[in-house]
Formats: C-alpha cells, structure tokens, sequence
C-alpha cells in the first residue's frame, strides 16, 4: 500500500488531535495513531478509551486501501523536522513494515495492527441533537473551563455543564469558590437536555474550535456525546450525575454596585497581591464613595499594600475580603471594558458581570468572600 500526502497538512492534523493521547496508557496501542486510507482520504484516529479524536485529510495519490497504527511520539516529532513537501508512504500491510520518504531522505518504523485500537462507544437511539456556530461553543468554553474544579469526591464539579432550552444554552462551571455562568441567544435545543463535558474533551476542543467556522454538531445520550466539526470529530465519556442547581446561589438582591475599569483593577490586585499572606491570598476591599481601596497584609513578614482606585459606586460603604488569584482569573476572563460588582454584604457572594454584554450572550460571574478577621 503507497500513498503520497502533504508533509504540512499532515503534521497540522497530527498536532490538532494528539493531545488526546496520555502520557502513560495502560494499553500500548493507544500510544498510536490509527491511519486509515479509503478512496483517497485519510483518516487518523486517536484515544484514551475514554475520549477519540477523528480528523480526516486528502492524500495526493494513492494505489490501495488499509489501515495501520502508528507511534504517535515518533511520527509527531520526525515530522516536525520537515519542511512542507510530498511525503510518500509505502506499507507492506502484512509485515506492517513502514518506509516515509522525502525529497533527500527516508524514516523506517515499523507499525502495529491496526485491529487492537478501540472503537468508541455508540451513541443510543434517544440521543439528543444540537447545533452550535463554532465560536459560540469557543467563547463558552473559553469563559467557563476556567472554574472548573479537581474534585475526586464531586466528580459532577470537574466538567462544563450544558444546560440546553428552547430558546438558549448555558455553560456553567463552578468548583464551589467561584462560579462562571454564560448564557447564549445565539443557539438552542429543540427540547430540554444537558450534560456535564468533561475538562479533558473541553480543554481539547477550546483547541481545535479557533481553526474552525460554521456549525459544530452535538449529539450525545447519558453516558457518551459526539462532536462533529468540519474537520475533526470528537466522542468522549460525559460525567454522569445531576449538576447542582447553579441559580439557587447566585444571589438576587444585591443593593451595593460597583462600576470598574478592569485592567486598572487587575493591574492593582496584582499588585497589592504581592504583599498578601501567601497561605491565604486574602485581599481586602474597602468601598466608599466612588472610591474603592484595596489592601494586603502578611503579618508573619511584616509586609503590606494599599493602593486606591477610582470606581463609581452605589451603596452604603462596605469592606469585604476575597482570595486575590481567583478574583484576577475572573477578571481577565472577562471582554469587557468595565465590570460591574455587585455586593450584599461580606459573608455573601459578589456578581461580577460585563458592563456591556457581548451580542446574544448574557456573561455572569460569582466569587465567594473570605473572612475578614478585623
């Protein structure tokens, strides 16, 4: 079996999808990469046994069809090395001895059975159908796999939650500190449904959706989803149990508003920060009128920081402490100008939204306060 592909396009589709591989699998044919030729397309396929990853490309020319697995470590980094030319293949299919030649040179491997790769589970007759434009999914995923936690007793905590209506979807992570919930217009369901993505297959799209555009296909039951993009597909394991109801800790009434710069205050919290206790993080933000004061103390060095920001603001004054790395991280995975904070007291939870919404999206954030103890 022979074929000739682009050395460029190939090494781009191997590097898009190989992130699926672990670096230590219990089956050693998961360290591979499925090749398989049909009527002169290629398909290469990955796994973990949990999540696979499918991209397919055309090949130049070939004489026959087949598939063989390959180690992916090696092809990934000989063909690094390779400016873009015709790559020719040639596979003796039974020996699965393996020759890739270039313009002044050649690689001999030698392949593994192409039958011991696993195939991924089927989807059940009663799967649910959505679509989604490509970066509407990006945006999601971007502004939520942040929050997700690592949590081995609440493994429903480690993935995004899809919430799908009639009329929107929302994606919500939360590790029980802080809380990102983004809301979108701009698709929806045809029925009520969800699931929870786990971070691996999220992080792996996050990826591969900024190459993308159009619609990315999403069909998935209570054990596995299925995404389909114009390039790549993807199946994976969800997280079953229920998610935690998201809307019930958000608090509604929230008389103290703050309207901010938010580089001017991510420039500030990082900082004062410096001067925090590094156990804790704690920050401490005094709110006045149109003036907010952020303050850091370490007793056990004897170091601290203040630094004063101009902010508009509506409430009584307040003081309220909160860990400075997440309050940073849901800042910076903000778009947005201005931010608005909006504050009931120090022991409840501050809301933290764009003060412009990005069109068909309604972006909501939540951060837990730490105690203060003066």
């Amino acid at each position: 079996m022979k074929f000739i592909v682009s050395s460029s396009a190939l090494s781009a589709h191997l590097q898009g999808i190989s992130r699926v591989i672990n670096s230590k699998n219990a089956l050693p044919i998961l360290d591979c990469f499925l090749f398989e030729l049909q009527d002169g397309v290629l398909t290469v396929t990955v796994s973990d046994s949990e999540t696979t990853m499918v991209t397919t490309l055309e090949v130049v020319e070939s004489d026959a069809d087949g598939r063989f697995a390959i180690a992916a470590r090696t092809l990934l980094d000989a063909l690094k090395e390779i400016p873009e030319q015709p790559l020719t293949f040639n596979i003796d299919l039974h020996t699965l001895e393996l020759t890739i030649q270039y313009q002044n040179g050649k690689y001999n491997l030698v392949g593994q059975n192409a039958d011991e790769f696993p195939t991924p589970a089927a989807l059940s007759e009663n799967a649910v159908c959505v679509d989604m434009d490509a970066q509407v999914l990006m945006n999601g995923i971007n502004r939520a796999i942040f929050a997700t936690a690592d949590d081995e007793l609440r493994p429903v905590m480690n993935g995004i939650y899809f919430d799908i209506t009639t009329e929107s979807i929302t994606m919500v992570a939360s590790d029980g500190h802080k809380l990102v919930r983004s809301k979108t217009a701009a698709a929806h369901g045809n029925e009520r449904a969800a699931f929870i993505l786990p971070k691996k297959p999220a992080l792996l799209l996050k990826n591969i959706l900024p190459k993308e555009s159009g619609q990315v296909n999403i069909e998935f039951d209570d054990r596995n989803a299925v995404f389909t993009l114009a390039n790549y597909h993807m199946s994976c394991r969800l997280i079953e149990g229920r998610y935690p109801n998201y809307n019930s800790v958000i608090p509604k009434n929230n008389p103290n508003k703050i309207t901010i710069d938010r580089q001017q205050l991510i420039g500030a919290l990082r900082r004062v920060s410096i001067f925090s206790s590094q156990a804790s993080s704690l920050i401490k933000l005094r709110i006045g009128a149109d003036k907010m004061i952020i303050n850091a103390q370490d007793i056990d060095f004897s170091t601290s920081a203040e630094e004063a920001l101009v902010c508009q603001y509506a409430g009584n004054p307040m003081e309220i402490g909160f860990k400075s790395t997440f309050l940073i991280d849901i800042l910076n995975n903000i778009p947005s100008d201005e931010v608005l904070i909006e504050l009931a007291d120090p022991s409840r939870a501050g809301v933290i939204t764009p003060v412009e919404q990005e069109e068909d999206e309604d972006l909501l954030m939540l951060l837990m306060p730490m105690m203060l103890n003066d």
